[in-house]
């Protein structure tokens, strides 16, 4: 049995087809995670949400990220579509209300084989056990009876830093901003938002890469995450980046892990551009 990992699908339901296809994935041999960011932005955004939810929790998990809480908020009127976005389809469909509800009770950070893994980053105060806990609970606000008043509250920048004190939605949301949102911080882990290129592009003084933060609490454990498509592949021993930029015409990304987080093998496919940055 193997365990894959896949970065950020975005809709690109035609290309994660070829992907499991390469890789000759067998749901009665193989399990797979995705890393966040199942839809929006490509053009088959209910396919992939489709295909993922039918192969069930036991051989396919799949974490929330930005867009996929994004599409939940569309859904319930907390917030406008924008217009790049590709979630008319999913909005439409006769099971919409079933995909929204499997959705919102994806995770929104999992371990598995030492592997801890995120859509986005870990805050460097965070160890990997607090990540998991802290993740718990916004999923199991998302999971409550409460759940659509989440996303009242869900967006903003402000706190940009962790403090244990902090409680209900301005905790929630350092949560979600660190796990979905996150690519740069300061060694004391407040967050920066606006800077989206790669690191060698440059980025604001003070701030650096969240996994490059000397001293981060998960410096001894490996890290995997999406989310950062000017970075693409990263696969040094303590972290795995995999959003290779798949719905820009880059790369659909997986990696197959072995016995060991140091056993990996990179398997990719090429994908027809679906949007054009910039635009």
């Amino acid at each position: 049995m193997a365990l894959y990992l896949i970065g950020d699908v975005q809709g690109c339901d035609s290309s994660l087809g070829r992907l499991l296809d390469k890789i000759d994935f067998s749901p009665s041999r193989d399990r797979l995670v995705v890393l966040g960011d199942l839809v929006n932005r490509g053009p088959g955004s209910l396919a992939a949400l489709r295909r993922l939810q039918a192969l069930g929790d036991g051989v396919a998990q799949c974490l929330l990220g930005n867009h996929d809480l994004h599409l939940l908020a569309v859904a319930q009127g907390v917030r406008k579509p924008h217009r790049l976005d590709t979630l008319g389809d999913i909005l439409a469909a006769p099971d919409r209300e079933a995909l929204l509800h499997w959705l919102r009770h994806r995770p929104m950070a999992l371990r598995e084989q030492g592997v801890l893994m995120v859509h986005a980053g870990v805050l460097p105060q965070w160890s990997a056990d607090q990540a998991l806990a802290l993740a718990g609970e916004v999923q199991d606000v998302l999971r409550g009876p409460h759940w659509a008043e989440f996303f009242l509250h869900m967006y903003g920048n402000s706190p940009d830093q962790w403090d244990e004190a902090l409680t209900g939605a301005a905790r929630w949301r350092v949560i979600v901003n660190a796990l979905t949102r996150l690519r740069l911080c300061t060694a004391q882990g407040r967050m920066e938002f606006e800077s989206k290129e790669s690191p060698g592009a440059g980025v604001p003084p003070g701030y650096m890469p969240w996994f490059d933060v000397p001293g981060r609490a998960t410096a001894q454990d490996v890290v995997a995450f999406g989310h950062w498509s000017t970075l693409g592949w990263l696969g040094r021993p303590d972290v795995i980046s995999l959003d290779t930029g798949c719905v820009w015409g880059g790369c659909l990304s997986a990696v197959r892990l072995g016995a060991t987080a140091g056993e990996r093998e990179l398997i990719q496919v090429q994908c027809e551009q679906a949007q054009v940055p910039g635009q």
